[in-house]
């Protein structure tokens, strides 16, 4: 059964009987107080969960309705929802979806407690373990009620997706080092090395960022040396440029990744900006990482907030975004602040426009059956007809994380940290590379082949890019 209804929920919902029909409607929600906020993120976390179907009987918990074609939604956009959830009950205050929340997060977690379930081996990427694993390190982070104690632990998850990550079974010498999409070598797109998710994933960017948070957390600096690692490798094969901040999506091992495609992504950015903000506060204010973290910011203001609101620009305005990008926005919008809670002197740059995001993302949703529902087109200042568990959970994040000046920084386990570690966690996990047999040239080629035609079809509207500057 679904959580029962806040009474500022069940207001909400009773004014929705009077279906709003016009695009140019007034929006019920604001954030013009804190007390707007909360009541607004508190109707638009109940309207998210209604595209949520896996607590009910007969149900798997833990995913939206997926994948293609049972549904639009991969596995990985649970686990950023969850994470969108934490996050909500830690700026907000509401524990109203606690519990689904822990068993969600439970659920998924496989039988090695690595979050590697084999009933997604299918579609399995680097990326979609990453974003599990950084939800589990929020949780972390965030103070989140821990699991039983006979559970897997919120910071043993995170690190057992990490250790799992820096397995040399995952790490090659083509192109230099690096993760590969896919985690299995027999998936489609496991020729493929990258940054973000656009086509393949944001493998590089999600082991980075968790790797950084976990040195902030832990002290160990395997985790740190790691990022170091990561960072270095992007920019030496030409997925950060190292002038202009740009994060490019990435190529494939065919080619050494000499032919990047260069398609950019907000929360590719995002995602950067996040990990190295952390390593500049673990590493009390490296100014190396310091300037990583201010031009990763500027550009990504510039690039990604034309205006002051945010843009999908590599795919918006044409129309050709995917299922999975809808969701970009709101997660640049709860890692820039969190940003500017580790990296203060971000602040004034980032505050004053992800205000001004968030109130053009909460006026545009006028649409749907209830008439609050929300779209993608936030800059347009009119609903856009579409709405899904992707744009409510985007504008959630960007409304939610305008309480980021009340909410305590992430913790760690020196500073107020509650979750229990197990450094070798994921020591003995299936890694869908071994136990098979050997790679062949014939498994490669077929590979390649295989890979060729979903980056074809997936990315092919974005190829133009891989001829930018």
């Amino acid at each position: 059964m679904r959580s029962s209804l806040s009474p500022a929920v069940a207001a909400a919902t009773l004014l929705s009987a009077a279906s709003v029909t016009s695009a140019q409607a007034q929006s019920q929600f604001s954030i013009s107080s804190d007390d707007a906020i909360r009541t607004s993120s508190s109707t638009l976390a109940w309207d998210m969960l209604q595209y949520y179907k896996g607590n009910l009987t007969g149900q798997t918990p833990g995913i939206l309705p997926g994948p293609p074609p049972a549904g639009d939604y991969y596995w990985w956009e649970g686990g950023a929802m969850w994470g969108t959830l934490i996050d909500y009950w830690a700026w907000t205050g509401d524990s109203s979806y606690n519990d689904e929340i822990m068993q969600a997060m439970l659920w998924q977690t496989g039988v090695n407690n690595d979050y590697m379930p084999h009933n997604v081996t299918a579609s399995l990427g680097n990326d979609d373990q990453g974003f599990w694993g950084m939800s589990a390190m929020l949780a972390a982070e965030n103070k989140f009620p821990n699991p039983p104690s006979d559970k897997p632990q919120w910071l043993a998850l995170a690190q057992a997706v990490f250790n799992t990550q820096a397995s040399p079974d995952r790490h090659d010498s083509t192109c230099g080092g690096g993760l590969r999409w896919q985690i299995p070598f027999s998936n489609n797109g496991y020729n493929y090395k990258n940054s973000s998710l656009t086509c393949p994933g944001i493998a590089n960017g999600c082991f980075f960022n968790l790797g950084a948070r976990l040195a902030r957390y832990t002290g160990n600096t395997t985790y740190s040396d790691w990022a170091i690692k990561t960072w270095d490798w992007m920019e030496m094969i030409g997925f950060i440029n190292n002038e202009t901040y740009a994060i490019y999506d990435g190529a494939t091992v065919g080619d050494n990744c000499k032919d990047i495609n260069k398609a950019e992504f907000s929360y590719n950015n995002g995602v950067f900006a996040q990990g190295a903000a952390f390593m500049y506060n673990y590493t009390n204010g490296d100014p190396v990482w310091k300037d990583r973290v201010e031009k990763l910011v500027d550009y990504g203001l510039e690039t990604f907030f034309p205006n002051g609101i945010a843009v999908e620009i590599s795919c918006e305005n044409v129309g050709t975004c995917t299922t999975d990008m809808l969701t970009f926005k709101g997660f640049v919008h709860r890692w820039y602040s969190v940003v500017m809670q580790i990296a203060p002197f971000t602040a004034n740059k980032i505050a004053p426009v992800l205000k001004k995001s968030a109130a053009a993302a909460v006026a545009q949703c006028t649409g749907g059956a209830l008439g609050r529902q929300c779209g993608f087109k936030w800059a347009s200042g009119t609903y856009d007809g579409k709405t899904g568990a992707g744009q409510e959970m985007a504008v959630l994040a960007a409304a939610s994380s305008q309480l980021i000046g009340h909410a305590k920084p992430p913790v760690t386990a020196k500073n107020g940290g509650t979750s229990t570690g197990n450094p070798d966690a994921g020591a003995g996990s299936d890694d869908f590379q071994k136990n098979t047999k050997p790679i062949t040239t014939g498994d490669r080629a077929g590979a390649g082949i295989l890979t060729f035609l979903v980056l074809g079809s997936a990315c092919g509207m974005f190829g133009w890019m891989s001829l930018g500057v």
